[in-house]
């Protein structure tokens, strides 16, 4: 079976999506599948001739399926990797460079939704109404932020719709959690299919670990060597890791009174495609970090050698998240035993319900009583996570696609044969 498989971004390109694409292709070719990879030119795909900024990306994803006539088209979708326009004059229309590709092409379409609906009160913060700068100075505050909450709420939905579209076109969809399958199936004749997202320890230090039977403790404390992290052995680390967008969150820790026995070690990166400038200095300042309990290692992009490696070297992860319809960075953790800290949003709160981690209210006070709570459950949510993290592993999620295009291609062929 012949896939075209469908990402901006991809190796050696930084970012999450990328990653998830490579390690996902790696496995289904170990089954025997024919991948073939359309990206940007600055990946390593097989047709390097897309991008966010490219006007033809449908005209070019039609040639090539054309040219190398695929059995399914795989697209991971999210609207910025494929050009997200929202109309400033009408408020009402949003589109992407590859809608025309979805309406025209007669190859069945798989779409992984990497991110998806947000709330609507996820999606419109009071922060962004309340600018008070232009021609009728602060007086016109109010009217401002009414003018900026009709327009916030047209693109909401103007987004979902395009979001509904992909949905409705496609002939089956993919998503991490039952929270987007409900937003994203409902009256889809239940196309959405909850497969989660794939991660493991990297084949190194896995593979090194194993063959020296090293105690878990004892290669924490070799992992923390690594990154010549300063603090005394008895103490957590809750890891903050991530691309440095505002919502993420991190400007919580600021005044967040950490809780003895705990240090936060933050690392974070762009991607490719990320023009945000997240100014991240106040934590290597004095006096703002709550007694140097926040460590910045400031490594940038890690490799996945690396990667693994910190998450070896922490207890937790934090995810004070502002808004999120998934997150890849929860899925790593989990993959390495962490459970986690997180926002009190509907995607995290089913995987807490699991008993893989804690919710809270988006406060300072909130977070810290977090990780006290779990410092005095830890091994409970530890063992739920080591129980969880077979799930993700990356032949048992290339098996459940492999599955998935089966069955579309089995029902092409009963639809020829009626």
């Amino acid at each position: 079976m012949r896939i075209l498989m469908v990402s901006t971004e991809y190796p050696p390109m930084l970012g999450g999506i990328g990653r998830y694409t490579a390690n996902l292709t790696k496995e289904l070719q170990r089954l025997g599948l024919d991948i073939h990879i359309v990206c940007d030119e600055k990946g390593n795909g097989d047709f390097p001739t897309i991008s966010p900024n490219n006007a033809y990306n449908s005209d070019i994803l039609l040639k090539i399926v054309n040219e190398i006539k695929p059995d399914i088209v795989h697209v991971q979708f999210d609207p910025g990797l494929y050009g997200l326009i929202l109309d400033s004059k009408d408020p009402r229309k949003a589109w992407t460079y590859i809608d025309q590709f979805y309406i025209k092409c007669k190859i069945p379409i798989v779409t992984t939704f990497h991110s998806g609906y947000l709330t609507l009160r996820q999606w419109i913060r009071i922060q962004s109404l309340l600018k008070n700068t232009g021609r009728i100075g602060t007086l016109g505050t109010p009217v401002r932020a009414v003018l900026r909450l009709w327009k916030y709420y047209l693109y909401y939905h103007a987004i979902n719709n395009l979001i509904k579209e992909k949905v409705r076109i496609s002939r089956a969809s993919i998503v991490f959690s039952q929270y987007l399958a409900k937003r994203l199936g409902n009256n889809n004749n239940n196309k959405c299919h909850v497969i989660y997202h794939g991660s493991e320890p990297a084949d190194a230090i896995a593979a090194a670990a194993a063959a020296n039977a090293i105690h878990p403790d004892i290669l924490k404390k070799k992992m923390r060597e690594k990154f010549s992290i300063p603090m005394r052995e008895d103490q957590k680390i809750a890891l903050a890791f991530g691309f440095r967008t505002d919502g993420k969150g991190w400007d919580i820790m600021k005044k967040m009174d950490i809780p003895s026995g705990w240090i936060i070690v933050a690392n974070s990166s762009k991607s490719y495609y990320n023009k945000e400038a997240l100014d991240l200095r106040w934590m290597s300042e004095k006096g703002t970090t709550n007694n140097n309990k926040i460590i910045d290692l400031d490594r940038g992009y890690l490799s996945d050698d690396e990667l693994s490696m910190l998450f070896y070297a922490s207890d937790a992860v934090i995810l004070p998240y502002k808004t999120a319809s998934g997150s890849g960075v929860m899925f790593d953790a989990l993959a390495h035993g962490l459970p986690f800290v997180a926002t009190d949003l509907e995607v995290f709160r089913e995987f807490s319900k699991q008993g893989l981690g804690i919710t809270v209210k988006r406060q300072q006070q909130k977070f810290s009583e977090g990780l006290d709570i779990l410092t005095r459950n830890y091994s409970k949510y530890a063992e739920a996570v080591n129980k969880f993290k077979q799930k993700l592993k990356w032949n048992s999620v290339a098996e459940k696609h492999y599955r998935l295009y089966n069955n579309i291609a089995g029902d092409l062929k009963m639809a020829f044969a009626d």
